[in-house]
């Protein structure tokens, strides 16, 4: 059990935790004296203040102590620890919790946990591999097969493989693109609909003040399996949203129904009609208004 009042020989032994601390640290870093704590039975630590520029707050800790009955005070332990205003480094944080998106940049890889929770495992079909694998049994008889007649063809070699298997469940699944090893699980889907909805949902100041929902949008491209009755890809090019997942009660200003272009109006006919000649006669009217026809050359002639 500790002891709250440190040993007298070891609190007096002031001189030796100094010289200890200033023979581990820089010339100069020791600075002045803080206080000491008793650690135990005749067990002490003095603590001295740092003077390294990057420790602010630190202390150097020297750790006396005296055996039982004997008045030699030895030393113990030289260390640097933070004080209560020391300057700290943030806490650490593994990088799985520090990721972010977008952080992932070109040749960096992003490795998933075998138990992650995002996914579940995909349609195999079997649980064997398939017939040209090199761990397949197929292969693994040919090869024994080999190294008993001592032939010379090496396993695994296409002299040996064998027939590919034909209507096989897996053969199908693999021909459609269904064989993959993981694919996404209930809770998967579940945490990328929610960011997704949070980013371009119904709740979002460009969905509030828009005219329509992407739902009667022509330029949504719906998405695949369940997904598709609650999101799909907006594909105008002058949308916010543009290349991005979006929710059907999103919206924006450029929905294909917002406002339709009017047609132009018809123009009015010209006041003075330039493409047609108007005859002009130059006489005055005759007979009660009747008007003399005559050719241009003659009006021209009687000016």
């Amino acid at each position: 059990m500790r002891s709250r009042t440190p040993d007298r020989l070891c609190a007096e032994a002031v001189d030796l935790a100094r010289a200890a601390a200033e023979e581990t640290a820089l010339p100069g870093m020791v600075g002045e004296y803080i206080d000491a704590v008793a650690d135990g039975d005749r067990v002490v630590t003095h603590l001295f203040a740092c003077n390294e520029p990057g420790y602010r707050g630190w202390r150097w800790a020297v750790t006396v102590a005296r055996a039982s009955r004997a008045k030699l005070v030895t030393l113990d332990e030289t260390v640097l620890l933070p004080g209560p205003d020391a300057l700290l480094a943030p806490e650490w944080v593994p990088w799985s919790e520090r990721l972010r998106p977008g952080d992932l940049g070109p040749g960096d890889l992003l490795p998933t946990e075998a138990e992650d929770l995002r996914l579940e495992p995909g349609y195999s079909g079997e649980d064997v591999p398939p017939p040209n694998s090199v761990v397949s049994e197929s292969i693994a008889e040919v090869a024994d097969v080999a190294d008993v007649e001592d032939a010379e063809v090496v396993p695994g070699s296409p002299a040996v493989q064998p027939a590919p298997e034909r209507g096989g469940i897996a053969a199908v699944a693999e021909e459609l693109g269904m064989r993959r090893a993981r694919v996404l699980s209930r809770y998967g889907l579940h945490i990328a609909a929610d960011r997704w909805e949070e980013a371009y949902g119904a709740k979002t100041p460009m969905a509030q003040a828009a005219p329509a929902t992407c739902m009667t949008c022509g330029f949504l491209a719906p998405l695949g399996g369940s997904l598709r009755q609650a999101f799909g890809v907006c594909a105008n090019e002058f949308a916010p949203a543009d290349g991005r997942v979006v929710s059907l009660d999103y919206g924006c200003g450029g929905h294909s129904e917002a406002a339709v272009m009017p047609k132009p109006p018809r123009r009015a006919a010209p006041v003075v009609d330039e493409t047609v000649v108007d005859a002009l006669s130059l006489r005055p009217e005759r007979d009660g208004g009747s008007v003399e026809e005559s050719g241009p050359a003659e009006e021209l002639g009687h000016s």
